[in-house]
């Protein structure tokens, strides 16, 4: 009798506490925080990130692993940790209200740089930060400030502070505009910019002495400083840092662009030797070297990369007698609504040249805005890439191109390849380019001028073949390449192979992937490692198609991946710590936040390093499962399900299917409750509903009812499993989704009601119109893109196709009510597209409430705005799905007289 009570007791106590979680609601978001900006110490050792809540300031918290001890930092960002791992540094700056107080006074916003020394606990500020960063051995921290409030100087230099960590030594240098450690830390460059340029210069201190030393001074400005390691592995730290470049120029003010010298010094360990590349050297011609680009090292430390711009005149001209017109004509290169958006891009592109000072030679290798260099660290030849063959105003997916081999030294050109879609990357060593030409993939030997089809001996493609779009389908991409510098490492659909460069071997790497439907990539770790180094364990990641699991596997030469983790829950973020065999990571579930943890190097003895939102345990939340079903063609898909908090099997609940195309990867997605457009699974499940997100497949030139033929599929299925009511079934979808749920409002009336968002709704208007934010003709995105009607089908070859297909042709047949979000600045989808929707339901005294959102772009981006749409979104699933009262607005509108926006101040 005494375990009967106890028992019953435990279970009494137990239903208590379940049924005091509260329901999630709007005003409960301000709870939850993202982590932002993690990093950790080399050592492993610390870990620093920012909670940045809903609507709130950012708190940085500092963690010491051992001893689990946090500190936190309000307003706190950017931190960053000394490579000795002896200090942490970081900004604060006010907090948003206060920002935003300043901002109404026309007074600056400014930065503090905080320094901390986590032996002692010493603390040292700079007020008026604006750029902060240690030396790479740690012993250096410089922090470059802001002018104080109500300088007017013209110049652009201030204060420039370096703190010696180890003597405590602190020393100003002002009017600095740019500075540079070098990698060995033993130098540090600096420009001077002064009132009336006196002053200005190039000067470089010595770090173990303080001495300083001046390179170059004259009434000039100085930019893009650049030392010879800016781009060197640890390894060759030693032997560079001894040579330093920068521009120099003085503005002409009868010119558009100020010509540059180009200086380098090199041997700044001893003699320096003075190289420079003038403004008037016969090799420029009319061009000028550029201050929009910066400049950079050849890999040998025997180049200097520049940005090349012809020069123009000024000329003055009054608005008042100048016409204002745009000629669009049919033989333009570009329409003029992509040149209109390019045109600043195009003001700052440059073309590119290589200074040689030993030799004091300088060699262009582009002279056009279409054509661009595959940079790498080969120190002779370059892969060039010409895309003017090409130009199009339609954009087809793909970027097509001319592939050559360029000499550097002499400019010297080689064709390689007409019309590649498909570049992938050039190897670490620089020798070799891969890219894919119709099936095969190419490698390219640019020592050797020799071309190999390197997939020929898989008996496998490399090739996307489920990709969804009617276009040449799309390689999976390289994995890496091997340390011996004679394999290339590609991913398959689930597996690794190992191609030889050669073409005479093809081995796959991973084995298992195909069989059991994991798809296994490279976990790339290791921060700098450009080469895969097979005698070794490589570490992997894993993710199972259909069961939706990932984690982490180890692959051995020779030998099948074993499995480290593999659970079901969603991996992210995997990166080692620099000095030892630590890793941190990310895990989520639907129900567990993606927190980092640690472990070691086999993802094993994990610790959690954060817990970014504790209060989730006390929301109602839910829980999820996957679904399986087949569309009408037959099609074999898959599903998320939502279940709601409370779900009791056998009972069917009101349901909401929100997708897009394929959406069952998210299944282990932790639902973030964040203001923006979207239902989240959280909010709703917790409050009653099941959500469904379901995938979907599309059959060429029929994207709406494929769509119809997916979403009833997907919702027949839910309902046969006994999950959803089939009377309280509604949709929601965003811009490509928006259209389809547009067009299931037409053709079906099976949902209760349907939401859509930033839809295109007319076809035949959408197919003519441009994206406002690239200014590209929507052609692309209708034959080939996401609409895939199919290449060289157009509305007035295929009339009876795109009304088939065409929302707006159907407007009679809607039964459904619904309503349209809609921003009028969308620069993907028109707000004309959401309007037309409107006008033809309302037109035929449809249910239609069309939200629309001024200044607002594709997505809602005002927070004040997005609360609104999420409160409203909720009440009005509430209204048709939880038969609750509908709000005024539902029932009457909202008369602009009485909009509040109007009447706020």
């Amino acid at each position: 009798m005494k375990k009967i009570c106890l028992f019953l007791l435990i279970a009494l106590m137990s239903f208590q506490g379940f049924s005091q979680q509260k329901t999630l609601q709007l005003e409960d978001y301000k709870r939850w925080s993202r982590i932002v900006q993690p990093v950790l110490a080399d050592d492993g050792s610390w870990f620093a990130y920012s909670l940045r809540p809903n609507g709130g300031d950012d708190t940085l918290h500092l963690k010491n692993i051992a001893t689990d001890n946090i500190e936190r930092f309000e307003n706190g960002s950017n931190p960053i940790f000394s490579s000795d791992v002896q200090h942490f540094a970081f900004f604060t700056q006010p907090g948003k209200k206060k920002s935003e107080e300043l901002k109404k006074e026309k007074k600056p916003v400014t930065k503090t740089a905080f320094l901390k020394s986590l032996g002692n606990g010493k603390t040292f500020e700079v007020s008026r930060a604006d750029k902060m960063e240690f030396s790479e051995d740690g012993k250096f921290w410089a922090v470059h400030r802001t002018k104080p409030e109500g300088n007017k100087n013209s110049h652009k230099g201030s204060d420039l502070v370096i703190h010696d960590l180890e003597s405590g030594n602190v020393m100003t240098l002002g009017n600095v505009e740019e500075f540079s450690f070098n990698k060995r830390s033993d130098k540090l460059a600096y420009t001077v910019s002064a009132e009336d340029k006196i002053g200005n210069g190039v000067f470089l201190l010595d770090l173990h002495n303080r001495s300083t030393q001046v390179l170059d001074a004259e009434k000039s400005d100085y930019k893009h400083l650049v030392w010879d390691d800016h781009r060197a592995d640890r390894k060759e730290w030693g032997s560079k840092g001894k040579t330093l470049a920068f521009l120099k120029g003085v503005a002409d003010d009868s010119l558009i662009h100020t010509a540059y010298d180009l200086l380098v010094f090199a041997n700044l360990d001893n003699s320096p030797n003075k190289h420079q590349l003038e403004k008037d050297n016969t090799a420029l011609g009319d061009l000028v070297i550029s201050d929009l680009s910066r400049v950079y090292f050849q890999e040998n430390g025997k180049g200097v990369w520049v940005g090349l711009k012809q020069q123009e005149a000024k000329v003055k001209m009054s608005k008042d007698t100048i016409p204002n017109v745009d000629v669009w004509h049919h033989k333009d290169d570009r329409i003029q609504s992509v040149q209109m958006v390019r045109a600043e891009r195009n003001r700052r592109n440059t073309d590119t040249g290589l200074f040689d000072f030993e030799k004091g030679t300088l060699t262009q290798l582009t002279d056009h805005p279409d054509q661009s260099l595959v940079m790498s660290n080969h120190n002779r030849y370059l892969i060039k890439r010409d895309e003017k063959p090409y130009v199009s105003d339609i954009n087809w997916g793909v970027s097509p191109a001319d592939l050559y081999r360029v000499d550097v030294s002499s400019g010297d050109e080689k064709m390689i390849e007409e019309e590649v879609n498909r570049p992938l990357e050039v190897s670490p060593n620089g020798r070799f380019y891969i890219y894919q030409k119709d099936s095969a993939l190419i490698v390219y030997d640019l020592e050797n001028d020799r071309k190999v089809n390197v997939s020929e001996k898989a008996d496998v493609s490399f090739m996307n073949m489920d990709h969804p779009y009617p276009h040449e389908n799309p390689p999976y991409g390289v994995a890496g390449w091997t340390k011996d510098e004679n394999h290339v490492i590609v991913n398959h659909e689930f597996d690794l192979w190992l191609l030889a460069l050669d073409g005479s071997s093809a081995e796959n790497l991973t084995k298992i992937g195909t069989d059991k439907e994991i798809r296994f990539r490279l976990a790339n770790l290791e921060r700098e490692e450009k080469w895969v180094d097979l005698d070794k364990t490589i570490i992997l990641t894993a993710y199972g198609e259909w069961t939706k699991k990932s984690g982490f596997y180890a692959l051995e030469k020779g030998k099948e991946p074993s499995e480290l983790v593999y659970d079901d829950a969603m991996f992210g973020s995997a990166q080692k710590a620099w000095n030892t065999e630590k890793v941190v990571f990310t895990r989520q579930t639907f129900t567990e936040f993606p927190d980092y943890h640690l472990a070691d190097m086999r993802f094993g003895k994990p610790i959690k390093l954060t817990n970014a939102n504790p209060q989730h345990a006390e929301y109602a939340w839910g829980k999820r499962k996957l679904v399986d079903f087949e569309n009408g063609r037959g099609d074999k898909l898959q599903g998320t399900l939502t279940l709601p908090a409370n779900y009791e099997e056998g009972k069917s609940y009101p349901t909401i299917i929100y997708f897009y195309e394929k959406m069952s990867d998210r299944h282990h997605q932790y639902s973030m409750p964040v203001y923006d457009d979207r239902p989240h699974m959280s909010t709703y499940a917790s409050n009653g509903y099941m959500v469904f997100m379901p995938d979907n497949v599309y059959e060429e030139g029929r994207p709406g009812t494929s769509a119809l033929d997916g979403i009833t599929s997907a919702a027949n299925k839910l309902i046969e499993l006994g999950y959803a009511d089939a009377d309280r079934i509604g949709l929601q979808g965003h811009s490509w989704s928006g259209y389809q749920t547009s067009f299931i409002l037409t053709q079906t009336d099976m949902f209760k009601c349907i939401v859509t968002g930033a839809p295109p709704t007319n076809l035949e208007s959408f197919y003519n119109n441009i994206y406002g934010s690239s200014g590209t003709v929507h052609h692309g995105i209708m034959e080939i893109g996401q609409v895939r009607m199919g290449r060289g089908v157009t509305p007035w070859t295929h009339r009876e196709d795109y009304q088939r297909e065409n929302p707006m042709f159907h407007i009679q047949n809607i039964n459904t009510p619904f309503l349209i979000l809609h921003g009028t600045k969308d620069g993907a989808v028109d707000w004309a597209q959401g309007l037309e929707l409107y006008n033809a339901a309302r037109r035929m005294g449809k249910e239609v409430i069309f939200l629309s959102y001024p200044n607002e772009g594709h997505h809602l981006t005002n927070e004040a705005n997005q609360k609104d749409f999420q409160v409203r979104m909720k009440e009005y699933f509430d209204h048709y799905l939880m038969d609750k009262e509908a709000p005024t607005w539902m029932e009457s509108g909202v008369p602009h007289s009485q909009k509040l926006y109007e009447m706020a101040e």
